[in-house]
């Protein structure tokens, strides 16, 4: 791996802790100032706005602007802003529309960050299929590890040394994220396409995605997965009440299983997609997930759902190795952005559907039927994307790949001298 991917590495895997104690800390902030569930879920919500408003916008920004000099500046003005309910917690000042208003902020923040990543990383690794897979099988592990496991206990023990203490710690993890990603090697910039507007080079990003069989494919995935996984979560915590007789602490080692097969997805997701193809492997991995939920919803115990949680977890983690490495490998750089945020758009706008979907099946039926819907919505699912991500068609997309890299990246160096 380059030199460079370890401070990349360092720097996403620091800043993921620090938003695994924010995700902990800000609803508990919240809570400390209302019990009035919408309130709360205004909070949580605000978050996730940035995404659904201004997705493909992002990208379009993204793919014009310097990605490494994007990184490090949402970074620094993430630790700045963290610093006003800070300040605001030590002077007894907070309030719910300050937590809506930073939490919907940090978004927009994480949008830009979050997109230019996924962009850069091509240009540092030379869109090499095995160095993708190998880098964002570390990333995903490490943001697995961080905002999952060790972040959100963290952000829970700190808040009980002061309400201000976890917004610091997060603070100090985007300067110290901000510092590594100013230290990495500058790439260079896209050839510049002929001159348009923002809005039409939004719509020509989306539409990439729509005209090419193996995006669409790669973008349907997560985008029906979200339905599917928002209804189950929706209705999990009552499922494990009432159904599998689990009370907090069970419900918390239930999720536990989900993150450690999800690491352990990570972990082996390059080794499947060498063994089968990333086509036939993205397939196995979709299929895999719809079985695990169906097992979870015919579970009979704790300890049977605990370990379909775990295989669903498992073929979550792998997917999202591979999946955003073969994007990256095959979409041309000066779109890298538009395209990545256009995908994640559609993921972000699924969710609501689906916790929509999990609350209505529940109360009109039975806690049960929304785990059944969603396994039969992640196995049609399956049948429906298997031959636009076949091995075939990947094989195909990697070549088109490598036969316009030389031309373009020889343009691209002509570009900057």
């Amino acid at each position: 791996m380059p030199t460079g991917f370890g401070r990349l590495w360092t720097a996403q895997t620091v800043s993921s802790l620090g938003d695994g104690v924010s995700h902990a800390a800000l609803p508990l902030l919240a809570l400390t100032l209302t019990r009035d569930p919408l309130a709360l879920a205004v909070v949580t919500a605000a978050g996730t706005l940035p995404w659904l408003l201004f997705g493909v916008l992002g990208g379009a920004l993204v793919d014009r602007w310097d990605r490494r000099r994007t990184m490090w500046v949402a970074d620094v003005l993430r630790a700045v802003l963290l610093a006003v309910p800070a300040g605001a917690a030590a002077l007894d000042a907070l309030s719910i529309p300050l937590l809506a208003a930073v939490a919907f902020l940090l978004g927009i923040g994480g949008l830009f960050f979050d997109t230019a990543a996924t962009a850069y990383l091509p240009d540092l690794l030379g869109r090499d299929t095995a160095l993708l897979e190998r880098a964002n099988s570390r990333l995903r592990g490490a943001q697995t590890a961080a905002s999952g496991f060790a972040g959100p206990p963290a952000g829970s023990a700190l808040l009980a040394l002061g309400r201000a203490v976890p917004l610091l710690a997060d603070a100090v993890s985007f300067a110290v994220s901000a510092l590594l990603v100013r230290s990495l090697p500058a790439t260079p910039r896209p050839v510049p396409q002929v001159r348009e507007s923002l809005l039409r080079q939004a719509r020509a990003g989306a539409s990439y995605v729509f005209r090419d069989r193996l995006l669409l494919g790669l973008a349907l995935r997560p985008a029906v997965g979200n339905v599917a996984f928002v209804a189950v979560e929706t209705v999990l915590a009552l499922f494990a009440h009432d159904r599998l007789g689990t009370g907090t602490l069970g419900f918390g080692l239930l999720l536990t299983a989900e993150a450690t097969g999800g690491l352990l997805g990570a972990a082996v997701a390059s080794f499947l997609g060498r063994w089968l193809g990333t086509g036939t492997a993205l397939t196995c991995t979709a299929a895999l997930e719809g079985l695990a939920v169906l097992g979870l919803a015919a579970a009979p115990n704790a300890y049977v759902a605990g370990l379909a949680l775990a295989v669903c977890g498992a073929g979550m983690g792998a997917t999202m190795v591979l999946a955003p490495s073969l994007r990256q490998a095959v979409v041309p750089a000066h779109l890298m952005g538009r395209v990545a945020s256009t995908s994640r758009m559609l993921a972000m706008c699924a969710a609501p559907f689906g916790a929509f979907l999990g609350g209505w099946l529940a109360t009109a039926y039975d806690v049960r039927t929304p785990l059944y819907a969603a396994a039969g919505l992640l196995l049609a699912m399956t049948a429906v994307t298997s031959t636009m991500t076949s091995n075939r068609r990947v094989e195909s997309a990697l070549r088109t790949a490598a036969e316009s890299d030389a031309p373009e990246f020889g343009a691209r160096a002509s570009a900057m001298s």
